[in-house]
């Protein structure tokens, strides 16, 4: 990386350092990302669904993204960008933990998939001149960053005109305080204690706020809830603890 694209990094250094410590278990199903495994069936219907709408693909081939370049930006494992490359999107996976990185290639190239994975950040990418990608996926990553809103703007500018990005994060709430941190860090264990600091959870009109004055649409947010009932995640109405957010650069 270099120096001024480094100046302009919202890389947060405690929270990649956080991140590395446990890289090595982001396929455990068991291990430390085991909160992580029981989500990633929501979030990867909702990006599926959100995509086949935007690019009018056939959902019933097996490889329905075909020819499109998608952006896995903080990717930690790859626990999204192996479905996406399944599903056929071209990837580029980056991560600003080399760690990670080396996590997520060990375990692309046992499963024979060819990943693009980086060791890179949205900024960097964005002053390197990397060609616009069609979908951004930017999941759990906006609420670790120093500076939200210019990670934003640098994500949002490395679309190509009608390309699609998803925004998923947490909610500054009372709730997400008690459910997300209290309870899911340190009365259930589910999380690493430590694993989030509520003062940078963001509310949905901060986020829009962030892109006021880009040439995009931003649609939502859409509540993803968890029922302790079954066990599972699902799309809810319920905005108030994880939610998420689709943003459309406007067509040149």
């Amino acid at each position: 990386m270099t120096s001024s694209s480094a100046a302009r990094s919202s890389i947060d250094p405690a929270e990649v350092e956080r991140f590395s410590r446990i890289a090595a278990e982001w396929w455990d199903p068991r291990g430390k990302f085991a909160p992580l495994h029981k989500f990633n069936p929501v979030r990867l219907a909702f990006i599926r669904d959100q995509a086949l709408y935007r690019f009018q693909r056939d959902g019933s081939l097996r490889r329905p993204f075909e020819g499109l370049r998608l952006l896995d930006i903080g990717c930690g494992g790859g626990l999204l960008s192996e479905p996406m490359r399944r599903l056929g999107f071209e990837v580029t996976a980056v991560d600003a933990s080399e760690r990670n990185i080396g996590t997520a290639s060990a375990h692309a190239a046992e499963q024979g998939l060819d990943i693009d994975y980086r060791c890179s950040t949205a900024e960097a990418l964005l002053e390197a001149g990397e060609p616009p990608f069609d979908v951004i996926l930017n999941m759990e990553v906006i609420e670790h960053v120093a500076d939200p809103g210019e990670y934003l703007r640098s994500c949002a500018r490395l679309l190509k005109p009608g390309g699609l990005m998803i925004v998923a994060t947490l909610n500054r709430t009372a709730k997400a305080f008690a459910l997300a941190v209290v309870g899911a860090e340190y009365v259930l264990r589910w999380l690493p204690a430590g694993t989030h600091d509520w003062r940078k959870f963001l509310k949905p009109e901060e986020l829009t706020g962030f892109l006021a004055g880009e040439p995009v649409t931003i649609d939502g947010p859409f509540g993803v809830a968890y029922s302790p009932i079954t066990g599972r995640w699902s799309q809810s109405a319920d905005t108030d603890v994880n939610y998420m957010m689709t943003v459309v650069r406007d067509a040149a």
